[in-house]
């Protein structure tokens, strides 16, 4: 068999990137070059984030891009290059024990496949198929959106393992999928938008974490010089117009955008046979499952560390024998190779983000907007989310963006008129913006992990834009309305 020609493996080739991606890459050269001969500094991290996700749109390694981008704005900036690799390696650390974490939380998910759990629930929707000619199965295409919810849901406050269910749950499920036609747009739609939706409204679990220890803390650390004080009541109903936004954003992706039917191959992988019984379940197992659940976000809430929870839960399966004794490094080492792409991207992200603050720009690109904005209210509310918008798909993270917005966000907001309400609204939007539409942030690459299982959902172009474009402009459009409005 001829090899493939040079030619053909360029990314030139690649129709998406020479109908988009290169026109704006031409432009943004172009500007970029004349804003050089005129004099005119473009700020470092704008320069940053949009090499970044153009590297990413080149199909660049998300990793690769986010290094290569950090380091090429960290000497625009006049950052000396030893600095700024310092600055990345000095915050690769941080990042690690994200990833080490991440890495647990996958161990504990495929310990909990292998209860036999998923498959179960995999086989019952799956057995509901009517594969008769003409059959619609709409009731089955609906309860299946509603399961990929509930378990979106539940995996950022009642049971605390965050994205590690998208590669155990959703791969099962893609037979099914084919059999109806979803789009899987429309599904890495619904599961980013039920993730972020869920940990910015409902105050446990991971939502706790967002809410009380980081928003909260954050408005009233820096609103006390100000004489503002807010309490943790106040900011879910806040938040509650934002998450709003993010909902309406979803509804748009099911009904409008991904509506009409898209066909993919059914290969082995997905090929889940309704004929054949489930692994079955024991009452014993299934008990100690639900027991070690339990455990698990005991120990999160007691000792606030999801590392620790997710240990304690996949001992408790491992001790129980709902699988092998033997099998322990099998299973450990599943979930190793199922979450280490997300955690090497999650080490390097946090070296990005080390970098973008290391070039000391952040404040001015802050500042330069409070300065445009003047007593608009309404133009201040929009270009505060827009910048918070760009600055976390840089991170990829809406966590570590509340700190770095809150000092000059708060000031800004109250000086301009903003209410309490408001100002929490404004803050905890703009710094969530982007997290369900950034390259590298935990959400897209659960969805990508899970829907690309049999390598037909490519990361950017079914995950990152149509999670940016609906869960992010719902979720502007509400947060500037609850700031306006509260």
């Amino acid at each position: 068999m001829a090899s493939a020609s040079p030619i053909a493996s360029t990314p030139f080739r690649d129709p998406f990137i020479r109908r988009y991606t290169l026109p704006v890459m031409g432009m943004f050269i172009a500007i970029y070059l004349a804003t050089q001969a005129f004099g005119y500094h473009i700020n470092s991290v704008v320069l940053s984030i949009v090499l970044m996700v153009t590297l990413c749109l080149l199909k660049v390694p998300v990793a690769i891009a986010l290094i290569a981008s950090a380091l090429l704005g960290a000497l625009h900036s006049g950052l000396p290059m030893n600095d700024a690799i310092s600055a990345l390696n000095d915050n690769l650390l941080i990042g690690a024990q994200v990833g080490i974490t991440y890495v647990m939380i996958g161990a504990f998910a495929v310990a909990i496949a292998r209860s036999g759990l998923i498959d179960l629930l995999a086989h019952r929707i799956a057995s509901r198929l009517d594969l008769s000619e003409g059959a619609t199965n709409k009731g089955i295409k609906w309860l299946l959106f509603l399961t990929l919810i509930t378990a979106s849901v539940m995996s950022q406050n009642l049971v605390p393992v965050h994205i590690a269910f998208i590669p155990i749950l959703v791969p099962p499920l893609l037979g099914v999928m084919n059999r109806l036609r979803i789009d899987r747009r429309a599904v890495a739609c619904i599961l980013a938008c039920s993730i972020s939706a869920s940990y910015l409204l409902l105050p446990t679990g991971f939502g706790a974490i967002y809410l009380n220890e980081i928003l909260l803390a954050n408005v009233n650390a820096v609103g006390q010089a100000h004489a503002l004080t807010v309490t943790a009541g106040m900011v879910p109903k806040a938040m509650l117009l934002p998450v709003l936004g993010i909902l309406v954003g979803m509804l748009v992706a099911v009904f409008i955008s991904y509506r009409k039917p898209r066909d993919y191959q059914t290969v082995a992988l997905t090929d889940l046979h309704v004929d054949q019984p489930p692994h079955q379940l024991k009452f014993g197992q299934l008990l100690t499952t639900l027991a070690a659940l339990a455990v698990a976000l005991a120990c999160q809430l007691a000792f606030d560390s999801l590392l620790v929870g997710a240990m304690v839960g996949f001992m408790i399966l491992a001790c129980s024998g709902v699988f092998r004794w033997s099998e322990q490094d099998d299973v450990f080492t599943e979930g190793v190779r199922m979450m280490a792409q997300i955690a090497v991207i999650i080490t390097i992200a946090s070296g990005f983000s080390g970098v973008l603050n290391a070039t000391d720009e952040i404040a001015p690109l802050v500042s330069a907007t409070a300065d445009l904005i003047g007593d608009n209210m309404a133009l201040g509310a929009a270009l505060m989310l827009i910048i918070g918008l760009f600055i976390t798909i840089g991170f990829g993270d809406s966590f570590a963006s509340v700190p770095i917005l809150a000092p000059i966000y708060v000031p800004l907001a109250l000086s301009l008129g903003f209410s309490p309400m408001a100002t929490i609204a404004l803050l905890g939007a703009a710094a969530a913006l982007g997290d369900a539409g950034s390259p590298a942030s935990t959400i897209t690459l659960g969805a990508t992990a899970g829907l690309n299982a049999d390598d037909q959902h490519d990361h950017i172009r079914d995950s990152v834009i149509p999670t940016f474009s609906h869960a992010n402009f719902g979720m502007l459009l509400f947060a500037w309305a609850a700031a306006m409005l509260l």
